[in-house]
């Protein structure tokens, strides 16, 4: 799981995908940290990308270096305790301009039954699970 973070993070930025009843959507997403052993991320719960994670959570994140790529599937799950919104709003400063934790409106969610699998040209396969 260090090593899925590490990617993502040095990739700055990676698309998460959900659906919107029979619809896909994508969009960017930047933060992604390790909480109590679990991989989180973090948006607004008002957001329409939480609330369709709350209906379906079923997710696919892609990420790409420049040299290999990485697509996860897995669950994401809420998890709403004010201590994993602080160490989120720690691990990533800028967010607090917008969030506050316990402020009804930060949104953690962590990865479950997750499949991550790296990509590249002329690279083998790596799959992780977690």
């Amino acid at each position: 799981m260090q090593e899925v973070v590490e990617f993502l993070k040095q990739c700055k930025y990676y698309f998460l995908g959900t659906v919107d009843g029979d619809t896909p959507r994508m969009r960017p997403f930047g933060t992604a940290h390790i909480i109590d052993g679990r991989l989180c991320f973090q948006t607004g719960r008002k957001k329409p990308v939480a609330q369709q994670i709350l209906s379906n959570p079923n997710v696919c994140i892609c990420a790409y270096d420049g040299d290999a790529w990485l697509r996860i599937n897995a669950k994401a799950l809420p998890d709403d305790r004010v201590e994993t919104q602080l160490a989120m709003l720690e691990a990533y400063p800028q967010l607090k301009s917008m969030y506050a934790a316990g402020d009804g409106n930060t949104q953690i969610f962590y990865l479950s039954d997750a499949t991550a699998t790296y990509y590249g040209f002329g690279m083998t396969e790596k799959v992780i699970t977690f």
